[in-house]
């Protein structure tokens, strides 16, 4: 965890996540977030809801999975900031690189499973840290928005503190069941 001292102003923050290259036509994001989009077509239909959490400048995931028939609402606290989102539930939540940028990790994920309908999913992609990473040279820690980084031993804690169901890991994809 970064100091929260270290933390960038809001300004500086949104900044940097306009230097994001999240094209949603880019066939190299999109390729990028398709074992998310791959698991949502897996578990859901288009009779299900979905949110993406934290969807940034470019929601791929939603383009991808609306272009389906999937009903996927947005939200970012930069860039897609409705508050009526968060008041209603979901089948489904994405969260592609998403919560190593949680300022307050065990708020956030109170957050998101409070927005679960039971039998819901909850799906992450982010970078792991283990204890075979050189975190000094470890380039994922290298971006100023990233405050928090997850070991197995979080995961492990976020499923049993927020009453999760089932952990399922597949490399960065991280599978959280209600």
């Amino acid at each position: 965890m970064l100091d929260p001292g270290m933390y960038l102003q809001k300004e500086k923050e949104k900044s940097r996540y306009e230097e994001h290259n999240n094209d949603i036509n880019d066939p190299g994001y999109q390729q990028f977030v398709m074992p998310v989009v791959k698991k949502v077509e897996q578990k859901f239909n288009q009779t299900h809801s979905g949110l993406d959490f934290g969807a940034g400048t470019g929601p791929v995931i939603t383009k991808l999975l609306q272009e389906k028939g999937f009903n996927v609402q947005v939200y970012d606290p930069f860039f897609c900031n409705d508050p009526a989102v968060l008041s209603q539930t979901y089948n489904f939540i994405v969260c592609c690189e998403v919560i190593e940028h949680f300022h307050f990790p065990a708020r956030e994920f109170e957050l998101l499973r409070s927005l679960l309908k039971p039998g819901g999913s909850l799906y992450l992609m982010t970078e792991i840290y283990h204890d075979g990473i050189d975190f000094g040279k470890w380039y994922y820690k290298n971006d100023p928005t990233h405050v928090f980084f997850y070991h197995e031993h979080a995961l492990d804690w976020i499923k049993k503190h927020f009453k999760f169901s089932a952990l399922k890991r597949e490399g960065r994809l991280i599978h959280f069941e209600v």
